[in-house]
């Protein structure tokens, strides 16, 4: 049996803040005609506007959300506040009834047939004809064979034109000196570098306009000029550099790699911390970034998901909980992107519990430890911009955590100071070159606290 998740956990799959709102008015045994728990499974049923009631069921293993409710959002108020019943005082153990049954039944089905397709030995799921698709990667330089080579071998001709003209800006920068700087020409530029079909030198370029009116902004930005030139001249002599080093110059430079080519790559299995997640706003879409930290590798990993305008980011990650999963990542010098590439679950018929909250802190590091770590990521791919780090025995503050600031743009960490007393306490946090933003903190009695 999972353990109950906190309050926190719950509202923080809520897709938005209506959501949350709306769960909370829903958190009521008064508007549930049916409320369980069997094994893994929270179920029950809400009355709703209409005639018929909600079926509502929850798989924390996954977790995965079913809700008969007419809502497009991920998980929905009635799930939501299903789990807040849960998590409060915890909900009586019933038998299922016939509907939660048959969902998990087909669950089961589903994953039943997934590992059937599997070649566990391999990793790679196999097609009817007795095959396998594989996709073999793309050098860091050169060309393919056939019309797709051609193509690739014009767009690093574009791509060559477009970081030149960025070198020749960037020149033009610092000889005009940084009181000239014009944030209208940052805009520009990103557009002339998304034109050559350049879109990670571009966001790299689109970081700029952050920079300008920060304390101590002309070093930062002068830092931020000397990383695009630093991207430039890798680019420009890739071909000499080692194969992970040329893979994450081309990655920041905007060209992709096929998510087949990463999950046919090897795997990382471990338990997996959730140690926070952070939501971005893009220009058409909503980004996720999932950050964990493995148990036993010691690794750090990023999963990034995506959502269209109008539908909910993915919400398979409780924060404050520990996976055992496979992560594939992304090839590079410092890889910390990764492809959620099997979880192992009950579920599929694998010993290993998923979801299960944390019993205990995780393993954390000194101060001094997560700077090394930080410094040899760096060292691996100047161009990262976060990293999470699990610190231990620090006292937060106002201003810092164990002599290092907080995120310029963070509200002052007042829930954390308050978890810690003044005592020393374990902080998840997310690195970047402004500063940490803290992600979850762990009290005396080792329960999770989201921040």
């Amino acid at each position: 049996m999972i353990q109950r998740w906190s309050r926190d956990q719950v509202l923080a799959l809520a897709p938005d803040a209506s959501s949350r709102t709306a769960a909370q008015g829903v958190a009521s045994p008064a508007k549930w005609m049916l409320r369980g728990v069997s094994d893994d499974i929270v179920f029950g049923t809400c009355r709703g506007s209409g005639a018929r009631p909600y079926h509502t069921c929850v798989d924390l293993d996954e977790p995965a959300y079913l809700c008969s409710c007419p809502s497009r959002k991920v998980p929905c108020k009635h799930v939501l506040g299903l789990l807040l019943l849960w998590s409060g005082e915890g909900l009586p153990e019933v038998p299922l009834p016939a509907w939660a049954a048959e969902w998990v039944g087909q669950r089961f089905a589903r994953a039943e047939a997934r590992a059937a397709r599997l070649d566990f030995g391999s990793g790679v799921e196999v097609s009817g004809s007795g095959g396998a698709d594989v996709v073999a990667p793309v050098a860091s330089g050169g060309r393919g064979p056939g019309p797709a080579g051609v193509v690739e071998s014009a767009r690093q001709a574009r791509v060559a034109i477009g970081l030149t003209d960025l070198e020749r800006w960037l020149a033009d920068q610092v000889r005009q000196g940084l009181a000239a700087a014009d944030p209208d020409d940052w805009h520009g530029l990103s557009k002339r570098l998304v034109d050559a079909q350049a879109p990670g030198a571009a966001g790299i370029a689109g970081r700029l306009a952050h920079v300008l009116g920060r304390d101590g902004w002309p070093s930062r930005l002068l830092a931020e000029y000397a990383l695009l030139h630093l991207l430039v001249v890798a680019y420009r002599r890739r071909d000499e550099l080692p194969a992970d080093l040329a893979r994450t110059v081309m990655q920041r430079v905007g060209f992709t790699v096929n998510r087949d080519v990463v999950l046919a790559g090897p795997r990382v299995r471990d338990v997996w911390d959730v140690l926070g997640r952070r939501d971005e706003e893009l220009d058409r879409v909503s980004a996720r970034r999932v950050w964990l930290r493995g148990r036993d590798t010691g690794r750090a990993a990023m999963v990034l998901t995506f959502a269209p305008p109008g539908q909910a980011p993915d919400a398979s990650f409780v924060p404050g909980t520990a996976i055992d999963a496979e992560l594939a990542f992304y090839p590079g010098a410092s890889p910390v992107r990764a492809i959620l590439a099997h979880r192992h679950s009950p579920l599929g018929g694998l010993p290993v519990e998923v979801g299960q909250a944390l019993s205990a802190v995780p393993p954390a590091l000194t101060a001094d430890e997560a700077l090394a770590e930080v410094a040899g990521a760096l060292a691996g791919d100047p161009w990262i911009d976060s990293w999470p780090l699990v610190l231990a025995g620090v006292v937060p503050e106002a201003g810092h955590v164990s002599g290092l600031p907080w995120h310029p743009a963070e509200p002052v960490p007042w829930r954390l100071i308050a978890v810690s007393g003044g005592h020393p306490v374990t902080v998840a946090v997310e690195w970047t070159p402004d500063g940490l933003r803290p992600l979850s903190a762990w009290d005396d009695d080792g329960r999770v606290v989201l921040l």
